[in-house]
């Protein structure tokens, strides 16, 4: 994917994943020299499919850019939300700090400890809102079944 360089100044969102589908959300906000990844799940193919036991999103786009990545904001804890984090943070080489509920980073230090990664994991707690470079994020609670 190629941006003209009078592209830079506007907000660029990509996705890797989950967008029509429900599975691999994994979605790249893109403004300048930041970027911000909402989500990193995995999929989970069919009987017919041939690719495996688990689908990965595709993060070529992640690797060419992983200076900008200022961190991953994770929604919840479903593994089509955070189950790619070990494969993903791995293949980035680069430790980028997780922000998310109490619940979904309980679960996913369990799962980096699993796979042995280790990254800043950062607890946030309704209406906090922090700063990821040119991004503010502010939590808000919902209640979903897990």
């Amino acid at each position: 994917m190629k941006f003209k360089e009078k592209d830079s100044n506007r907000l660029k969102i990509i996705s890797l994943g989950g967008f029509g589908h429900v599975t691999q959300n994994l979605f790249v906000y893109e403004y300048r020299n930041d970027i911000l990844l909402v989500d990193c799940g995995i999929g989970f193919p069919d009987e017919e499919s041939p690719e495996g036991d688990l689908i990965i999103p595709d993060i070529s786009y992640l690797q060419k850019n992983k200076d900008k990545i200022r961190g991953i904001v994770l929604t919840h804890g479903h593994e089509d939300h955070i189950g790619g984090l070990p494969f993903v943070l791995r293949s980035l080489g680069k430790k980028i700090p997780l922000y998310g509920s109490r619940l979904t980073t309980a679960l996913i230090k369990e799962k980096l400890v699993e796979y042995r990664v280790v990254t800043p994991i950062n607890t946030v707690k309704s209406d906090q809102k922090i700063d990821l470079g040119s991004f503010s994020v502010e939590f808000v609670h919902i209640t979903h079944s897990i």
